[in-house]
């Protein structure tokens, strides 16, 4: 398991990003983790794999533990040969190579199954295969995404994190990303899944967060979120106890009710 325990960071010695947060990923399972921008979902992926340093953050109090082996204090490489990879957000390919390059980039931790491991790649992406050649920053958006997500696959990880895989695609290749998503945990990685997309991640995972300025405000089944009233209305844009009837710009503009875990 991918524990997150009491989790307290700090950006620059001033800036208190995370506060207090506890977060928990079983193997072979999916998590999804909602919030809107600036609420830290960013911050706590940086956190797991070891890549606050680079931007000037600290873990200032609790753990991040693999297995309930302290790993908080790994560099980002220790934690990716143990077995968590991250994608992030903004698909961030070698644009210049292509794509059959990108993803041998990705098995430098797993080289001996580098054939295998390309081959179960292109099986997941088949429009992977048939641009192999390709140089990678004249793919589309959703073929970067892919591309990123199958990189980071190309090391067997244990655990993929991944930084909304979503964000700006149609709403086609969204389902598309969804569906490998799966197929993904079907194969035994654990997945956490952080997302803006509340429908689409809580669709699929069987466990839920909601993160707010820093801190987890809702820890629940991914079924109970979907039933959580305030879940529904600030998250899904549908009315308390109501499905399917989303509100108009209007009535969202105007509208004062504060969730519950801010009265």
């Amino acid at each position: 398991m991918l524990r997150a325990s009491n989790l307290e960071v700090v950006y620059d010695d001033v800036v208190l990003a995370l506060r207090g947060v506890s977060l928990a990923v079983p193997d072979g399972g999916i998590v999804a983790l909602l919030g809107s921008n600036g609420a830290g979902k960013t911050t706590l992926l940086r956190a797991l794999t070891g890549l606050l340093d680079i931007h000037d953050g600290e873990i200032t109090k609790g753990s991040v533990s693999l297995d309930d082996r302290p790993i908080h204090r790994w560099r980002p490489e220790r934690v990716v040969d143990a077995g968590v990879r991250q994608v992030l957000e903004g698909r961030r390919v070698f644009v210049e190579l292509s794509v059959e390059d990108n993803l041998k980039v990705g098995a430098h931790t797993a080289r001996a199954a580098m054939r295998d491991n390309l081959e179960r790649i292109y099986e997941l992406f088949p429009v992977l295969a048939d641009r192999r050649a390709k140089t990678a920053g004249y793919l589309s958006g959703g073929e970067q995404q892919m591309l990123a997500m199958g990189r980071a696959l190309m090391s067997d990880p244990r655990f993929l994190l991944l930084d909304e895989p979503s964000l700006g695609l149609s709403p086609k290749l969204v389902e598309q990303v969804r569906d490998v998503i799966v197929e993904i945990n079907r194969a035994g990685t654990g997945i956490l899944l952080v997302e803006q997309n509340a429908t689409m991640a809580l669709s699929i995972a069987a466990h839920g967060y909601v993160m707010e300025t820093g801190r987890i405000v809702l820890d629940k089944p991914a079924e109970a979120l979907l039933r959580d009233d305030d879940v529904r209305e600030f998250y899904l844009g549908l009315h308390p106890g109501e499905a399917g009837e989303r509100r108009s710009f209007r009535d969202v503009k105007h509208y004062r009710r504060k969730k519950r875990w801010s009265a």
